[in-house]
């Protein structure tokens, strides 16, 4: 997701042309700016959108996708119950009630931007294109 920017055209690739990493990234920039869009609609009617991120946990579709990687970084990797922390505090903690539309890692609220690269794609018009792409795909 941290490398990946918010185009709308490449949310869903070919079975010729798909790369699973690429595709997860993609996925994950639109989950977390419809997160925050969502926050900004429908916020109002007392309805609490979050995303989060486990970290870097040694699962299956880690050892999958990214074999090298899961290999050299299999130590520093979390257990799956480290990666669900922050998914189990955010449905029983109080704090992110008093926010909205935010993205967390460790218990804390984070930037869904690392890098200029990827925030400058997030523009008005590109999420009103991706608003419209998800109610187009959704039948709605």
């Amino acid at each position: 997701m941290y490398t990946a920017g918010l185009t709308v055209s490449q949310l869903q690739m070919s079975a010729q042309t798909y790369k699973g990493t690429e595709q997860y990234a993609r996925a994950k920039r639109a989950q977390v700016t419809l997160n925050e869009m969502w926050a900004e609609r429908f916020g109002a009617r007392g309805v609490h959108f979050h995303a989060m991120h486990p970290g870097w946990a040694d699962t299956p579709g880690i050892d999958a996708s990214l074999p090298t990687f899961s290999k050299v970084m299999g130590p520093l990797l979390r257990t799956p119950e480290q990666g669900a922390d922050t998914l189990v505090w955010l449905t029983a903690d109080r704090q992110p009630l008093e926010s909205n539309g935010r993205f967390w890692l460790d218990r804390r609220s984070r930037s869904i931007h690392k890098f200029p690269s990827t925030k400058k794609t997030d523009t008005p018009e590109r999420r009103r294109e991706m608003w419209d792409w998800v109610a187009r795909t959704a039948g709605v």
